[in-house]
């Protein structure tokens, strides 16, 4: 038994660096690294982004929330993906995808953890998340969500999504704790992004007194700031 998951995990490993050099091949195939400090090169793509997404509104949320899926999947960095959920869909429908899109991926990262890597997950991460695994046990869906919430108190958001593994987290309850947990930071970055999109569309040149005196872009921001202390404060309360 033990040697037909470690052959899974040997195919997983495998398909993962595959998919993955497809990927970043073909990406870099279609971009030119100079073109990503050009500032008309954005300008100009806007329009192409922005005309497709109009024409074939059903068909670019469907793919644009099957990648962010994907891409939580690959263990990609999330302010990216939500910064362009932003841009193309605005702060309303940009945050819903990004949310749905990055929870379904997470739950379907745990099942995955939950079956096939439980024992690594737990001989690595037992040690380092001890003093939150005490409070897991005491109320999995309340503290997992508040978790979440601070942002996972600084823990990246790939391994987030593997610490409930350790406290056999039910998938119903992880939902639901992610689902909501995400929201705030993932509006608040997603919003930054429409913000973006808003000035690329209104401006003509870039210059730096401009974007910061932009409200969609500083508000934003602000808020990312203000959100801050309130994360520090609702973690000392929590896991004190």
């Amino acid at each position: 038994m033990n040697f037909k998951k470690l052959n899974f995990k040997l195919i997983l490993v495998i398909l993962y660096l595959i998919v993955l050099s497809i990927g970043l091949y073909y990406l870099f195939s279609v971009i030119d690294l100079k073109d990503l400090n050009d500032y008309e090169f954005y300008k100009s793509n806007q329009d192409l982004v922005y005309k497709f997404r109009d024409k074939n509104f059903i068909f670019s949320v469907i793919i644009f929330l099957i990648g962010v899926i994907i891409w939580n999947l690959f263990l990609g960095m999330g302010t990216p993906v939500a910064i362009a959920g932003g841009f193309i869909f605005g702060k309303w429908l940009g945050t819903f995808l990004i949310v749905t899109g990055n929870t379904i991926g997470a739950v379907l990262i745990y099942l995955l953890a939950k079956n096939f890597l439980k024992s690594f997950i737990e001989k690595n991460l037992s040690h380092k998340f001890s003093k939150f695994i005490i409070f897991f046990n005491r109320n999995d869906l309340f503290y997992y969500m508040f978790f979440r919430l601070v942002g996972g108190g600084g823990t990246p958001f790939a391994i987030q999504n593997l610490i409930p593994v350790i406290f056999n987290m039910s998938v119903k309850k992880y939902f639901i704790a992610t689902y909501i947990g995400v929201i705030p930071t993932t509006f608040v970055t997603v919003a930054l992004g429409s913000g973006i999109g808003t000035f690329i569309g209104e401006n003509d040149e870039l210059s730096f007194l401009s974007v910061i005196s932009t409200p969609e872009i500083y508000l934003p921001i602000a808020g990312f700031l203000m959100l801050i202390p309130c994360f520090f404060i609702l973690k000392k309360i929590l896991f004190k």
